[in-house]
Order: structure tokens, then sequence, then C-alpha cells
């Protein structure tokens, strides 16, 4: 008999040994980008989320104009330097077609799981990063091994160690089979919980976007997912006792206590964001196996997006 969530349990907890492996990958000089560099991330779900995070962390440094879309809203009529396409399967239609229509004099970095693929024959540069490609349709460490790839590229390997063992402490306090963790990582009213809003200021809001989705995909739960500032600007209504609000990275001054006053439970932690999110996945299989559903298998869901047509 099948274990619920079996590959999601094994690729989640190798999240730090992958990061690892990551951050010693030789990237083809022509594949990274430039300082100064007009650049558009593409991808879906988990990938555009991913791009956002990228996007709003180099602009935040002083890199470039970076933009990220969902690939299927790409504009093609706008002029960038170098296109970054993500994709784990290497197979999804909407970044196959958002690349058949640039011109063939933008250069294209793709970073993908298989490098016999789609997207990675239209790319000018693809990278494989086979050893973080996955068994389960709901994405854990290909996600994140993409975004330690990335905020490499920014001069981040430091953040990078910082965040490898963060999520290995996180991980170290959930037991092997995932059945019990330390409170400071998972307690039965997170398990419990009715509802939950993930925040993130600049870069983490597309962590915060990426928490929401992982959670909702693994275990059918009602979550939703906003940039911080904007949380107060209505979104808050939903915040009521037995629901969560869980702010990923820093904290904006008063939230806690707006937050609180409505009888909803605040999260936050000083963890590397990228580390957070495991903590996030590891809720998400808990809760998963509680409801009996299968995060491996979610419902509605397949590994690639594959469209007709």
């Amino acid at each position: 008999m099948s274990v619920l969530g079996e590959f999601m349990a094994q690729e989640l907890r190798s999240q730090p040994e992958t990061w690892e492996r990551t951050l010693n990958v030789d990237f083809p000089a022509s594949a990274l980008p430039q300082d100064g560099e007009r650049i558009a991330v593409i991808g879906c779900g988990s990938s555009w989320f991913g791009g956002q995070v990228f996007a709003s962390l180099r602009e935040t440094l002083g890199r470039g104009e970076t933009d990220a879309f969902t690939a299927s809203e790409f504009p093609a009529h706008r002029d960038y330097d170098r296109i970054i396409a993500i994709s784990r399967s290497g197979t999804t239609t909407e970044v196959v077609d958002a690349l058949e229509r640039l011109g063939a004099s933008t250069p294209v970095t793709a970073l993908v799981g298989a490098v016999d693929s789609p997207i990675a024959t239209r790319a000018t540069d693809a990278v494989a990063l086979d050893f973080a490609d996955e068994r389960s349709v709901v994405q854990t460490r290909f996600a994140t091994s993409v975004i330690a790839a990335m905020r490499s590229w920014l001069g981040q390997t430091d953040q990078m160690e910082t965040a490898i063992r963060d999520a290995e402490s996180v991980l170290a306090g959930v037991s092997p089979d995932f059945s019990a963790a330390e409170a400071n990582v998972i307690d039965e009213e997170l398990i419990a919980a009715e509802q939950f809003s993930f925040l993130g200021l600049g870069w983490t809001w597309g962590l915060a976007n990426e928490a929401a989705l992982k959670l909702r995909e693994s275990a059918q739960a009602w979550t939703e997912s906003y940039s911080s500032m904007e949380y107060r600007h209505g979104p808050i209504a939903i915040a009521a006792p037995g629901r969560v609000t869980w702010q990923i990275g820093d904290v904006p001054a008063g939230l806690r206590e707006q937050v609180e006053a409505t009888g909803a439970r605040f999260l936050a932690s000083d963890r590397d964001p990228l580390a957070e999110l495991v903590r996030v996945h590891a809720l998400a299989l808990v809760r998963a196996r509680r409801l009996g559903v299968d995060p491996d298998r979610p419902r509605s869901l397949s590994r690639s997006v594959v469209l007709d047509g």
C-alpha cells in the first residue's frame, strides 16, 4: 500500500542538500543575467512565483529592470535583453508558446528539470537541475532550488548558506514520517486552522504566493496571499479566530497587533524566508495526511500542464 505523500516527503526533506548542490552548479557564463540587462522571467504556477522572487530581489539590489510574467500573459511585443524561462517538466505549453513568439535575437536562459525537453531546445542556454526534479505532482525542491540558483546569481550565496542551516533546523523538528513535530515548527492549532493568509514584502511576496499555492494544492486548504502592506486595505477582514495570518520575512510595523486584535493567529519568524517556506511544506504534508488526501497526486492536477490546440 502506498503512503500518502511518500514522494513529497522525500523531496521536501531533501531540500537543504539539494540547495547545496545547486550552489555548486557551474552555470555557463552565457546563461547568467548581466547587470543592467532588462530581463523578463516567465513560468507558470510555482515557476511564476519563483520569477516574482527573482524580479523583486534583482531590482531591489539595483541589478537591472526585471519583470515576472505568468507565461500566458507574457507581452511578446516588449523588448528585453534576456528571457529566463522556468519549467520543471520543460514541456509547459504556455512557456513553449511564449518562446515561439520571441524573436531569435533575444537570448533565453531556461531552468528546467530535463535538458531534452521542448523548452530546453528552444533556449539559448538550458540549465537542467535534474537532481532537483521530482516525482510528486506538488513541487517543493525544484521550485526552491530554482530560487536558490537565482539568489546565488545575485550574490546571495552566504544568505543561502544561512537558509540551508535554517531549513535543516525546521526539518529536524519534524518526525521522519511527518506524524509529529515540535511546537515551534507545527502544532495542532496550525494543522486544524480554518484559513491561512500568507503575506510578504518585496521579494518575499512571491514566496507568500508560493506558500499559499503549496498548502492549497497539497491539502485542499483555504489559502490566500497578499503583499503585506496591501493586506490592511481590505483582506484583513477575513482574519478571525481559528484562522492564521502568516508573514514570510520582515514584519511591517503594527501588523501583528492589528491581526491579533481580530482574534486570528499571527505567525512570523527570523528564519531565512526560503526556510520558512519549508515549514509551510511540512505543514502541507502533515495536514494532507490528516485529511487522507495525497499531495503526490492532487485532484484535478498533473505534473505538467500540456494543452491541446
